[in-house]
C-alpha cells in the first residue's frame, strides 16, 4: 500500500497543482491572477506529461552499446514545444490585460 502511494505521489502533486490553478482562475477577480492560474495549470499538465514519459532504469535516448532500455523522447519534445507556446500565450494574455487596464483607467 505504501509503495503504491509513494510511486504515484507525482500524480497527486499534479492534481493538487492543477486544482490550485483552477481555483485561481475561478475565484480571483484580477485578470493577472487568472493568467497566473492558467500558467499553474499548464505547469501541472507539463509535469504530468513528463511523468508519464519516464521509465525506471531507462537511459537517455542516445544509442550506446550495451543499453537497451530508452526513454521515449516524444513526450519531452512535446512538452518543450508546449512550453514555448505557453510563454507566447502568456505574453499575449498579459499584453491584453494591460490594454484592458489602460482602457478602463482612461474612461
Amino acid at each position: 500500500m505504501e509503495q503504491s502511494v509513494v510511486s504515484n505521489i507525482i500524480y497527486l502533486a499534479v492534481m493538487v497543482l492543477f486544482l490550485i490553478g483552477f481555483y485561481a482562475v475561478l475565484a480571483r477577480s484580477s485578470l493577472v491572477k487568472k493568467v497566473l492560474g492558467i500558467n499553474i495549470m499548464e505547469t501541472a499538465v507539463f509535469l504530468f506529461f513528463i511523468s508519464i514519459g519516464s521509465k525506471r532504469g531507462a537511459s537517455a535516448p542516445v544509442i550506446t552499446a550495451g543499453i537497451e532500455n530508452y526513454v521515449n523522447p516524444l513526450t519531452q519534445a512535446m512538452v518543450l514545444m508546449a512550453m514555448v507556446v505557453a510563454v507566447g500565450t502568456t505574453a499575449l494574455a498579459l499584453a491584453i490585460v494591460v490594454r484592458i487596464f489602460e482602457k478602463e483607467k482612461g474612461s
